[in-house]
């Protein structure tokens, strides 16, 4: 399998800032994220503060950093990390049925993620998953939930649907449903996952389902559910001033370690957490 140097994770000026500056270093990296780059920049009416770019709207602040990357051949891989495991000398990145392999990783995802439902995290690989078609397969013949918070995870509830014996999804959006007729659709909000040693029941706002186990299908998951064993201080990811966390190999940079949420500040600590990436590599030669 092909093994990267630096994998990052995550588009906005962070995780930008970060590919450009292993690129220019010579490193093998790959980039996670979306083509769009990011959708807060996307959506910011006048940037004044960013050095250089004075009185331009988000929009074109973005046109111009995916000018840039395109210059610099890098590209974007639109696909989500489900999980990510540290292995010693390399890191695991899981993406759906497929692995990448990177020795160190840089995480830029920013803050856009959604708050884990009660239980959620207590019960994260006793029955609660955040991958339907990675883990289906230990679901045959029995009860299955999906909560689903985009169109995406329709096409994952119909894999699992063929394996599973029921499945319960429960759309966190509006819209026109593409599924299987053998799904039943529940239309409550998810308040809580139970169980005891594994889960068996989900609460919703109306009603109770027993389960065999949770697929929590959301656009991004929190770093310390992305990352296990991550320290987090109040939901941002701790890092040092060489933005190193507290697992070996792996640096954070942008809005996911803290205040201000700022372009500028984001697109610094992107090149901070590169250097860094790239002076451990050596190191390890």
């Amino acid at each position: 399998m092909e093994r990267y140097d630096i994998a990052i994770v995550g588009s906005g000026p962070a995780g930008l800032s970060a590919a450009i500056n292993a690129k220019i270093r010579n490193k093998k990296i790959i980039l996670f994220g979306n083509r769009d780059l990011s959708n807060k920049l996307l959506k910011a009416p006048k940037v004044n503060n960013y050095l250089g770019f004075f009185d331009v709207t988000g929009k074109q602040l973005s046109e111009r950093f995916k000018e840039h990357i395109e210059k610099m051949d890098i590209g974007v891989i639109e696909e989500r990390i489900n999980s990510i495991y540290a292995m010693g000398e390399y890191f695991a990145l899981m993406v759906n049925e497929k692995t990448y392999e990177a020795k160190t990783v840089i995480l830029a995802t920013g803050i856009e993620y959604t708050k884990p439902i009660k239980g959620e995290e207590e019960f994260l690989g006793r029955g609660v998953g955040y991958c339907a078609t990675c883990d289906a397969p230990l679901y045959k013949n029995k009860i299955v939930t999906i909560i689903g918070y985009n169109k995406d995870a329709e096409e994952e509830a119909n894999y699992v649907s063929e394996l599973a014996s029921k499945l319960y999804y429960v759309p966190v959006y509006e819209g026109v449903y593409d599924l299987n007729s053998t799904i039943q659709v529940v239309k409550n909000r998810p308040m809580e996952i139970q169980g005891d040693t594994r889960v068996n029941k989900v609460i919703l706002q109306n009603r109770e389902i027993e389960t065999d186990g949770v697929f929590v299908l959301k656009d991004s998951i929190s770093p310390s559910q992305l990352v296990p064993g991550l320290s987090m201080t109040e939901g941002h990811i701790e890092v040092d001033r060489l933005m190193k966390t507290n697992i070996k190999g792996c640096f954070a940079a942008g809005d996911c370690i803290g205040k201000p949420y700022q372009y500028i500040k984001a697109a610094g600590e992107g090149q901070i957490a590169a250097l860094s990436a790239v002076s451990y590599l050596d190191s390890q030669k």
